[in-house]
């Protein structure tokens, strides 16, 4: 740089070839334009008054020059124009109209690459990509040469798709198979960001949680985890099959009726719930209750605690294969008909207390909140959507919660177990040894016992029956249990 544009670097220089610079870059080197400065100090005013000749009063808020008279002054003064000063003090100016172009171009690449997806039918697959090139994350990709992430990200949402959560890849796992990377999804990063919003979207929430522990949920319901101890269900009376010590744990909480947390990594080594009927429930609170005023009289309870976690499936996917029946329920808001409609897709699961007329019942108990979010479908009851949609209202599972638990108690193993086994006729006078103290009697062998799915009734000694049972079988139930030893009333 010549000795004479160094003089271009001081002061009264400063912010008038900034602003030209600006000026020019975003125009493509355009020089009909005008810059102005605001609250020019003395020695900017004296530069324009040397400029244009033309008297600046001392009072002035705001200076304007045009740029074609900063050229000149710059060509008859220095003998260069204002495009070659500019870049001969701080390099070549940027044409950012070219530049939009070249980004509209290549984001209009990633857009038609990411409808090539099978999962471009998909409304949250659409809704994604639109939110990602409304709010400028398809620019950001592009300026920064990140492209390969959108595509790596599209990627793993095709291989998540479908697949079932309660058998989940570890994140890293994951991250390695589609970017060579086992760090590539750790929380924060760009490409975990994509894909977490993207199954916010596919699960009706508004936005990807902020908090870690609600990230692991979402990518649980995906069918992916970060470790297989955070990932947990609560249960309540699920005794299982099986001599492990889990096992155990389980059938020991069920005979004192005690809630149990169950980690992903205990559920993978236990054995199937050996109930015929499971109950699932959204909020702890319902459990809580339960446990406090039914013990283990309360039917089998299992608490996804919002979205199921991997643990949650794994285990319920295990009682599905054994035979269970599963009941589920959820808030009534639109993100609790997406869990019930899965559930009942993925588990042929019944709903529980989900239809309009318990909606409606819930309604008039008062203490609602507005409906946010997607819209949601109730193809079991469509009647409850349209309600939901009409009064715009949602109530929160907690409102029902003394209809849910009288649930519990009429349907448990103990008080509701001859419901089960179409109503066989017990004679009178013989008791219950049990904790319901029920009335049984009847004809025939006496056995203790709990009911098991598609083999009639288990037989064990009182001391490791989850539920112990006693009672007199009619004669058209001893061929499920065969010679079984028993205990007279």
């Amino acid at each position: 740089m010549t000795g004479e544009l160094a003089e271009l670097r001081g002061e009264a220089w400063v912010r008038l070839l900034a602003k030209a610079r600006k000026s020019l870059e975003s125009s493509g080197g355009a020089l009909d334009r005008s810059i102005g400065l605001p609250a020019p100090a003395d020695s900017e005013r004296r530069l324009l008054i040397g400029i244009t000749g033309q008297y600046r009063p001392e009072t002035a808020r705001r200076l304007t020059l045009s740029l074609a008279d900063l050229d000149a002054a710059l060509r008859q003064r220095y003998g260069t124009g204002l495009r070659e000063a500019l870049e001969a003090l701080d390099g070549p100016l940027r044409d950012r109209p070219v530049e939009r172009e070249r980004e509209a171009c290549e984001r209009e690449i990633l857009v038609a690459a990411a409808a090539g997806s099978v999962l471009a039918a998909e409304p949250w697959y659409q809704a994604w990509l639109s939110a990602l090139r409304a709010d400028g994350s398809l620019t950001r990709l592009v300026r920064r040469d990140d492209q390969l992430i959108l595509d790596q990200a599209i990627r793993i949402l095709e291989f998540l798709h479908g697949r079932d959560p309660g058998e989940p890849v570890p994140l890293p796992v994951l991250a390695e198979r589609f970017t060579g990377d086992t760090k590539a999804l750790l929380a924060g990063g760009p490409l975990a960001t994509l894909v977490l919003r993207a199954l916010a979207a596919r699960s009706g929430v508004d936005s990807v949680p902020r908090d870690r522990a609600g990230q692991r949920a979402l990518w649980e319901t995906a069918g992916a985890i970060a470790d297989d101890l955070a990932s947990q269900v609560l249960v309540l009376n699920t005794p299982c099959d099986g001599d492990g010590i889990v096992s155990g744990w389980l059938n020991d909480a069920a005979r004192s009726g005690m809630p149990f947390r169950l980690t992903l990594q205990q559920a993978a080594r236990v054995g199937a719930p050996a109930a015929d009927d499971i109950y699932v429930c959204e909020n702890p609170a319902v459990l809580r209750v339960a446990a406090a005023e039914l013990g283990a009289a309360s039917a089998a309870l299992v608490c996804t605690e919002g979205v199921p976690s991997a643990a949650c499936h794994a285990m319920l996917g295990k009682a599905v294969s054994r035979g269970a029946t599963l009941h589920w329920r959820a808030d009534f808001d639109w993100v609790g008909l997406r869990l019930v409609a899965a559930a009942i897709a993925k588990y042929g699961a019944r709903p529980w207390r989900m239809a309009a007329r318990d909606y409606r019942d819930a309604l008039a108990a008062g203490e609602t909140t507005a409906l946010a979010g997607p819209k949601a479908a109730s193809p079991w009851d469509p009647r409850l959507a349209l309600l939901m949609d009409k009064h715009g209202r949602a109530v929160m599972e907690e409102r029902l919660i003394a209809t849910l638990v009288a649930d519990l108690k009429s349907r448990s193993p103990i008080t509701g177990a001859h419901r089960r086994l179409g109503r066989p006729s017990w004679s009178p006078g013989l008791y219950c040894d049990g904790p319901a103290g029920e009335r049984l009697a009847g004809g025939g062998q006496v056995v203790i016992g709990w009911p098991s799915p598609g083999r009639g009734w288990k037989a064990d000694s009182i001391t490791s029956v989850p539920v112990v049972l006693i009672f007199r079988l009619r004669r058209r139930f001893p061929s499920a249990l065969g010679p079984v030893g028993g205990t007279g009333v």
